[in-house]
């Protein structure tokens, strides 16, 4: 959900990239008139006799084990080997160099929280859903809230204080969600900046695993014509993924696991998302300003007084204007 008070709009690095394992050697193809060594040879066969030309089912009918067992060996030393079918090693989901490999295992998440400040604010919801990629399809899912003595931001989110506070097993829930966690290669979010902050403070566990954020890291095809930072709903409508609600945790998680769902290169999008990212100023004049707020940059954030924005390589080669590296001029992870 969009983050226009107090929560985020979601998604999500590998951790680790399990090596291959070695692909066993096919094994040798062995021609029906090949003997192999130690293999018993076969008797000699005598020159068939010419027998009278039967009908189909005459043949089937009158035809001896010995002749059927016969015809078939003299039909496989007449076909062709150069005609038969190779043995093709299929590359796997996650093949290929170290540095290109792709996640298996999403976590798809999302906060809602009392405030926008994790510093004296506190996190009210958790949603999440495990997403394998090669398949397509959501693994698990979970969606709890955490006790909280008030929220100012219930006339955003809808969540009452006091709802929060009724006896449920949200210990559980929190269990089965690091247990979801441990699974993943992948935290996705759209507005990571925003639902990484709460991680890490009781008592939510800290995410060690890497990010990756799909309102500011994945390039959504043009042909969607989508502003280069959407929403969550935006990117929903445009798949074709119906919108019934808003602010609360799993039904984000459920809109950006159906987007995956459709996505026709979701393989793509994710290696490039994945790429690495520095921070970036956009060199304009005053007069030109529209011009970095339309390619996505922000004023004043990260970077005090300039427009900027994170961007790849590849990202910095498509811009019509020129930009300058920032990346000394903020903290770490900012």
């Amino acid at each position: 959900m969009e983050k226009q008070a107090m929560s985020s709009d979601l998604i999500a690095q590998p951790s680790f990239w399990p090596e291959l394992e070695a692909v066993k050697p096919a094994s040798k193809v062995v021609q029906p008139n090949q003997v192999q060594p130690n293999q018993v040879q076969p008797k000699q066969v005598q020159p068939k006799q010419v027998k009278p030309k039967l009908h189909q089912a005459d043949s089937l009918a009158s035809a001896s084990s010995a002749d059927l067992a016969l015809a078939a060996l003299e039909a496989a030393d007449s076909i062709d080997p150069s005609l038969a079918p190779s043995l093709v090693q299929l590359p796997s989901f996650r093949s290929g160099p170290a540095d290109r490999r792709l996640p298996e295992r999403l976590l798809i998440l999302d906060t809602e929280t009392t405030g926008l400040q994790s510093e004296r604010d506190h996190c009210i919801e958790i949603g999440a859903v495990l997403f394998h990629v090669a398949e397509r399809a959501v693994l698990d899912q979970v969606s709890f809230l955490l006790p909280c003595q008030d929220n100012p931001a219930e006339p955003i989110n809808g969540i009452s204080a006091a709802v929060s506070r009724t006896p449920q097993p949200w210990q559980a829930g929190l269990q089965f969600f690091e247990a979801m966690l441990a699974a993943a290669d992948l935290v996705v979010a759209h507005n990571v900046k925003f639902d990484r902050a709460w991680f890490g403070r009781e008592p939510l566990p800290a995410i060690t695993k890497p990010w990756l954020c799909t309102m500011e890291d994945i390039r959504w095809p043009p042909s969607l014509r989508l502003k280069p930072t959407p929403s969550v709903r935006d990117l929903a409508l445009a798949y074709g993924v119906p919108v019934w609600a808003a602010h609360r945790a799993l039904t984000d998680c459920t809109y950006l696991a159906q987007v995956f769902e459709r996505c026709g290169d979701l393989d793509g999008l994710l290696q490039e998302g994945l790429e690495p990212r520095q921070l970036y100023r956009a060199c304009l004049s005053y007069a030109e300003r529209h011009r970095a707020r339309e390619a996505g940059f922000r004023w004043n954030e990260p970077l005090r007084g300039a427009w900027s924005r994170r961007l790849s390589q590849r990202d910095v080669t498509l811009l019509t204007f020129p930009v300058e590296l920032a990346d000394a001029e903020v903290a770490p992870g900012i």
